[in-house]
């Protein structure tokens, strides 16, 4: 197994400590918001064999096992990541495979380049993904009852908010979200800004369960985000809750420190909460309008120890092993590729000690035993 050498993007709305205080290092004073582990172009892992790109092109049914490159290609069908928010991520979207299919194509066909800033579909892979939290860890995820969150907004007392309370009483259901969802991504800029504002101070006066939207217009004023992120679940996963974000389901992370894993790809789609570019239409496409709990997900107990995070893809299976002390090895050797990682204690993965924040890379079938007092995950693919 080869120790991975991961970089750590500083996006903006990074926490500038939770990273560096997970790996034991002082902090740079710079936001440090993902450190990826894994293949993708854009930042791949490295090894002493070179780049994890580079080692999985050199021999790919060696490195993947012959399931995967059959089912996949030859390419690690995960991502996996540290990411550590201090400040609200964009409320966004994740397309389907087919719309992804269909979206790239779309857009190759118009000679978008592909880092353009309206650009949509960087690639054509769908984006399913999971965040298990490592400390406590707020988001937003999946629409709300209508009716709960035309309660929620009417309990500001902002007059401008009234049409949109009066299109979520509206049915079906499902026509009420798309109705004020397109009403508030349409609405006049300085209006909604206005509208915003008056949301905002009401939230902060209010507090309970409009703080996190308080927050939220304290990083974007103005932003109509604020006001779409309203007709969201709240969502606050405690150390081990996960949370599954299928194609189609609205969500943003406002804080904390977590294990996010997703299938490789770009492509998001942005409904507010950030500067970027919001196409109105094609979101609208993307999103499912179903109310519903957004489903925290807690690890289901092996006998062998393992505890597993269920999900409906094949993409990538997330799974941890707590080791208490004096435990004897687990043997995790399986006929597909694994990255290993280390998030609390002292973990010894094959010859290799892993720290918190440490990682190593499996190849398929490779013998692999962990042991030691500690806490890692586990993540694999389905074949």
């Amino acid at each position: 197994m080869d120790r991975l050498d991961n970089t750590v993007r500083p996006y903006a709305w990074g926490s500038t400590t939770a990273i560096p205080h997970l790996l034991g290092v002082e902090p740079t004073g710079e936001p440090q918001a993902e450190m990826w582990m894994g293949a993708h172009p854009g930042a791949p892992s490295r090894t002493g064999r070179g780049t994890l790109v580079e080692v999985i092109d050199a021999d790919p049914k060696g490195e993947l096992g012959a399931g995967v490159v059959a089912k996949f290609g030859p390419r690690l069908p995960f991502l996996l990541k540290i990411l550590a928010a201090g400040a609200p991520l964009s409320l966004q979207v994740h397309p389907n495979l087919e719309q992804a299919r269909e979206g790239y194509a779309d857009e190759e066909r118009r000679g978008i380049p592909i880092d353009a800033p309206h650009r949509n579909y960087k690639d054509a892979n769908h984006k399913p993904e999971m965040i298990c939290a490592l400390t406590e860890f707020d988001g937003l995820c999946g629409f709300r009852d209508p009716v709960r969150a035309a309660d929620l907004l009417e309990g500001l007392g902002v007059d401008s908010l009234k049409p949109y309370v009066d299109l979520l009483h509206a049915h079906p259901e499902d026509a009420a979200l798309r109705e004020v969802l397109t009403a508030i991504l349409t609405a006049d800029p300085e209006e909604m800004a206005h509208t915003v504002a008056e949301t905002a101070a009401a939230c902060t006066r209010l507090g309970g369960d409009y703080a996190p939207y308080a927050v939220l217009a304290h990083h974007f004023p103005g932003d109509r985000g604020v006001i779409a992120g309203m007709l969201l679940n709240h969502v606050r996963l405690q150390p081990g809750e996960a949370l599954f974000l299928g194609a189609g389901i609205p969500h943003a992370y406002i804080s904390g420190l977590g294990v996010e894993i997703m299938a490789t790809s770009d492509n998001v789609l942005r409904c507010g909460l950030t500067p970027k570019h919001i196409d109105v239409p094609e979101l609208l496409r993307v999103v499912r309008f179903e109310a519903g709990d957004p489903g925290v997900l807690r690890p289901e107990a092996s006998p062998d120890g393992e505890e597993v995070y269920e999900t409906p893809i094949d993409e990538f299976r997330l799974s941890r092993y707590v080791l208490p002390e004096g435990t004897t090895a687990h043997d995790l050797t399986l006929d597909t590729p694994q990255i290993l990682l280390c998030t609390a204690g002292s973990v010894r993965a094959g010859d290799h000690e892993l720290a918190p924040g440490r990682s190593v890379f499996v190849p398929a079938a490779e013998k692999a035993e962990v042991s030691g007092a500690g806490t890692v995950f586990r993540a694999t693919v389905i074949v």
